[in-house]
């Protein structure tokens, strides 16, 4: 039996998931974010109605099937659509808490072609912001996700900006696109010549006709906002500067679901890190969407990261993980007393130690043997006589000292050698 293609297991970069989870639960407490988990599955009409039926995730990427009771239903794709239905479902709306932020972290599912950082089953870590139309909103949101990334030592990072505006200033623009990209429609790919009536902003984002003069040349949104979608973009650019965060304003960048409105973003790494595919988040404001799922006119704005393409850039930047390795390893030979070594075994774990034991009664230079093979630092030694006495061998691997302590100090004997051991790595 092998994985589906396009999934992967996680054994050796377990920590660095559990690296980039702890940094979120650290920003997200500075932030004051609370943590939301909705379903893998959902009713596919979920995706369609908040994606859009023309976005290629919905057309093309759902992982969509009726289940045994008859229903309709679909691994989730992205995380925005589910945590705005929790947010109905539940009626969060109603909370005397105007706004309200939420982070969430899990597998999102998509139809494509595996490659380098890409897979059909993914990590996204992702936050949604609730109840305020503020350009305030859309700073902090970036902010929490420039932050976020800096915590992780990614610090070479541009947050590019745009804004769509509301639903006035998309639909001026889309019409000036349209105008602009009829005559040339039949030199564009063919998911573009669909486009053109559907969706044309997408054909902005194409990776196919990037580079056609039709596309450089193309109108940019901002030139058809209002006087008040205007001033919104001009106050999110005025806040992000003034948090000293490094902005350019991207007048092509759309992002490529139908539900943003107003300012979309994406933070992008040094290509040294990640080539020319740099983008390690993207997000906007969606001020329809709540009401478009059937709740009351809510504005909102969010981002999301992917974590393989995170954990691309860390892995680049030889990122210093917190160490696994095993503090003690307890040898128990032959003639050891079973419940005393369990007990002391308790004993040191209840302090808070990292420790592995032998299982198969053996020799001692076959459980120091294994003892190096786990590489633990310190090893305890217990047989008959240290069973009778109540008392431990502890050798240092790696210097060769040993000392014999009782039970009841040995737990605190090696912690005082493992803090002057870590004092050591310090002061180096």
């Amino acid at each position: 039996m092998q994985k589906v293609k396009g999934t992967f297991d996680i054994i050796d970069d377990m920590s660095y998931y559990h690296l980039i989870e702890k940094t979120m639960r650290i920003i997200a407490k500075k932030y004051y974010v609370k943590e939301i988990r909705t379903p893998h599955l959902e009713a596919s009409e979920l995706f369609h109605r908040g994606m859009g039926e023309t976005t290629d995730v919905v057309s093309k990427e759902t992982y969509r099937f009726t289940d045994r009771g008859g229903r309709d239903v679909t691994l989730r794709p992205e995380g925005t659509a589910g945590v705005v239905r929790a947010f109905i479902e539940n009626k969060l709306y109603a909370s005397a808490q105007k706004v309200q932020k939420y982070y969430y972290s899990g597998s999102m599912f998509r139809y494509e072609r595996p490659q380098k950082g890409r897979f059909r089953e993914f990590n996204t870590i992702g936050l949604e912001a609730f109840g305020s139309h503020h350009p305030a909103l859309d700073v902090e949101v970036i902010d929490i996700a420039f932050r976020f990334l800096n915590q992780l030592g990614l610090t070479d990072l541009r947050v590019h900006v745009n804004a769509l505006g509301d639903h006035e200033s998309k639909a001026r623009y889309k019409e000036a696109l349209k105008l602009h990209l009829k005559p040339h429609i039949g030199s564009l790919c063919q998911d573009c010549q669909a486009r053109y009536e559907s969706n044309p902003l997408r054909i902005l984002d194409c990776k196919v006709d990037a580079q056609q003069a039709v596309i450089l040349n193309a109108p940019h949104p901002t030139d058809y906002l209002t006087e008040e979608d205007k001033l919104h973009f001009q106050h999110v650019r005025q806040g992000l500067e003034a948090l000293n965060i490094p902005v350019i304003p991207d007048p092509r960048l759309v992002r490529g679901l139908d539900y943003y409105t107003h300012t979309v973003f994406e933070i992008k790494a040094s290509t040294s890190l990640l080539g020319q595919q740099n983008t390690v988040c993207g997000g906007g404001r969606y001020d329809r969407l709540v009401e478009q799922l059937g709740g009351p006119s809510t504005p909102a704005v969010g981002f999301g990261f992917g974590v393989e393409r995170l954990i691309v850039a860390l892995k680049e930047k030889k990122t210093a993980l917190p160490s696994t390795a095993l503090e003690v390893y307890v040898a128990a030979l032959e003639d050891a007393d079973e419940p005393y070594v369990l007990s002391f075994i308790t004993r040191l774990r209840q302090r808070g130690l990292s420790v592995e034991r032998s299982f198969e009664r053996s020799t001692l230079k076959a459980l120091f043997k294994q003892s190096a093979h786990l590489n633990a630092r310190y090893v305890c030694v217990i047989g008959a006589q240290e069973s009778r006495d109540k008392t431990v061998q502890i050798k240092d691997q790696r210097t060769q000292n040993s000392w014999t302590v009782a039970e009841e100090e040995a737990p605190f004997k090696l912690l005082e050698l493992i803090s002057s051991v870590c004092e050591d790595c310090e002061e180096n």
